[in-house]
């Protein structure tokens, strides 16, 4: 697949995703039972397409949030600074809480929202994601459910965007490298 002069290679494939999402709702409804009130948060724009998939199978009664951040200064040496630019709008309190991610990368972001949501004081708070790229983490977060660890390289497709593109393959595809 080629984006502008880029060269992409397919990462996974839609049966893929689907089977890491399985497996990540088998766990999640191993953790909850059928009267569980779970809320999960995804975070826009890449995990609404996840948090779709996800929400289809769990069994579990299931409210949605979305929240909308922006990290300042990306660079390893910054300090990435996390503005919130939709928040929730449901009171955690007493609620047990997943949020959901497409990929974690530095972990900023995510330790940003975990902070924030356990102040409010749920009555369990865990972290669920497609791709984990743990080699990439500038801050101590940990992910309660992984689909997949996966190694530093760009990906796109599957909720994941290049400059804002490419969101809607239903695969998720990796940036080539000259060799």
């Amino acid at each position: 697949m080629q984006f502008d002069d880029r060269q992409f290679r397919k990462f996974l494939s839609e049966q893929e995703i689907s089977d890491l999402l399985d497996d990540l709702a088998v766990k999640i409804n191993e953790d909850y039972g059928i009267n569980d009130k779970i809320l999960l948060v995804g975070v826009l724009k890449g995990a609404f397409l996840v948090m779709a998939d996800l929400l289809r199978r769990l069994h579990s009664d299931v409210d949605i949030e979305f929240v909308r951040t922006l990290t300042h200064g990306k660079t390893i040496n910054s300090p990435g600074t996390v503005t919130m630019l939709k928040d929730i709008a449901t009171d955690v309190r007493g609620r047990h809480v997943i949020i959901v991610e497409e990929i974690i990368d530095s972990g900023r972001t995510l330790k940003f929202l975990y902070d924030r949501l356990k102040s409010a004081n749920p009555l369990s708070i865990k972290i669920a994601t497609l791709l984990d790229k743990q080699s990439k983490r500038v801050v101590k977060v940990e992910a309660d459910y992984v689909g997949k660890v996966v190694d530093d390289q760009f990906l796109i497709g599957y909720g994941l965007d290049l400059e804002e593109k490419c969101r809607n393959l239903p695969e998720i595809h990796a940036l080539k490298y000259p060799n």
